[in-house]
């Protein structure tokens, strides 16, 4: 951890990590600190509120990590958002906003993540915070979370091209991009991916109107066209049940400017549900190559799964900028270190035919339970116990203050 100065700070992020990764049944500074063998949460507070360290740049460094280990010529940058329910309405971006996490509209907060998906494995390699109007519009609010003077009103596609071009910018490589309907039916985005001569296969509603030789038609009146028979039945890659077969057919559509640009259409067998993408690529490439791309789109919501569960990526309980960046990083940094051992022991140790590959989920237990599973005595525990209802007790107090002071 070279971007952090003192040594102090420097051993409690390896502490902080390490929590991240450990098997506590909720992650945040008082419970990681406790696990930690700390006798109070003061410094990891500390750690992720005021001390002298750079998120972004431990963000750049988790993104070469992850692209040397994980690298892949043909890897896919694939982009989407998920959001965490809050409470209280304090807590930076935080509005009442549909999140895909409780399925509705809730007070949450949502965020935005870039994810490097190759054959060895993927990982989250960028995150934005999603800040509404109903924040940038507000300056002293702005100002009470920690978010800069210069904070402007961006979208969900602004932001991700935002971080495909930090991504390309640091001389990385990608050759796909790979996102929802949120990001395909975006026509800036579309035409940033073109000009940094980047592919992408971008998910678009069935209402996207596209232009072919023979004109202007929406993607679901230009599907009807197409004869069941001419789909193609190919894998867009193995799921926990087995391979995710479809029925695809492919569009060129009508355009001057050098690239190939395509209409992808996906079937299910089973129910007949239709699903559109549009394709770039800077020269021509064959249907499997795009079905491959399409089919990459899951793996962000594997890392937000095993992020989740395993490295308490929504678990900060944090209210500023600075400190949300801070955890979230530190969890992107947590969960790159599973996705890599995972990769490397595939390579160098290959299961037997009668186990599976090691898993994400089986490396955090072996790591924990063999390596960093601290012990503790009884004074440490009760220690804890007397700081915790001390805290509760003047908490207590300070709320019948202040109801006092109202009434």
């Amino acid at each position: 951890m070279g971007r952090i100065a003192r040594i102090e700070p420097r051993r409690r992020v390896r502490q902080l990590v390490l929590g991240l990764l450990s098997d506590l049944p909720r992650e945040n500074c008082w419970t990681i600190a406790e696990w930690a063998g700390e006798t109070t949460p003061d410094g990891m507070q500390h750690l992720l509120g005021r001390a002298k360290w750079d998120a972004d740049a431990v963000r750049d460094d988790v993104c070469g990590y992850v692209v040397e280990h994980l690298h892949d010529d043909q890897a896919v940058l694939v982009v989407d958002e998920t959001g965490d329910v809050k409470k209280g309405t304090h807590t930076v971006g935080v509005q009442r906003q549909y999140t895909g996490t409780a399925g509705r509209i809730e007070i949450s907060q949502v965020a935005v993540y870039l994810v490097y998906a190759g054959r060895r494995g993927h990982a989250a390699v960028d995150r934005e915070l999603y800040v509404p109007r109903s924040w940038t519009s507000d300056p002293d609010r702005c100002r009470a979370a920690g978010l800069g003077e210069e904070t402007v009103f961006a979208t969900k596609p602004e932001l991700a091209a935002r971080m495909v071009t930090r991504f390309l910018d640091a001389g990385h490589r990608a050759a796909w991009v790979a996102g929802d309907e949120v990001y395909g039916g975006n026509p800036k985005l579309r035409e940033t991916l073109e000009e940094r001569g980047t592919g992408y296969v971008l998910a678009v509603a069935c209402s996207h109107e596209v232009t072919t030789g023979a004109g202007k038609f929406r993607a679901d009146m230009l599907a009807k066209k197409v004869p069941k028979q001419a789909g193609q039945k190919l894998s867009a890659g193995a799921g926990a049940k087995g391979h995710r077969f479809y029925d695809w057919a492919v569009i060129d559509l009508a355009d001057p400017r050098p690239g190939r640009r395509q209409l992808l259409i996906r079937r299910n067998h089973s129910s007949g549900e239709l699903a559109y993408y549009r394709c770039y690529s800077p020269t021509p490439v064959p249907l499997t190559t795009l079905v491959r791309v399409a089919g990459s789109r899951w793996r962000v919501e594997e890392f937000f799964q095993a992020g989740k569960g395993l490295a308490a990526l929504d678990e900060h309980q944090v209210r500023r900028h600075a400190s949300w960046s801070r955890w979230v990083t530190l969890a992107m940094l947590a969960h790159a270190l599973l996705a890599v051992v995972r990769a490397d022991e595939h390579s160098r140790h290959p299961a037997p035919d009668t186990l599976i590959p090691l898993t994400c989920n089986e490396i955090q237990r072996l790591l924990i339970a063999l390596v960093v599973q601290p012990v503790h005595n009884a004074a440490h525990r009760l220690g804890w116990s007397n700081w915790r209802r001390r805290h509760q007790a003047r908490s207590q107090a300070s709320h019948y203050r202040r109801q006092a002071a109202q009434t």
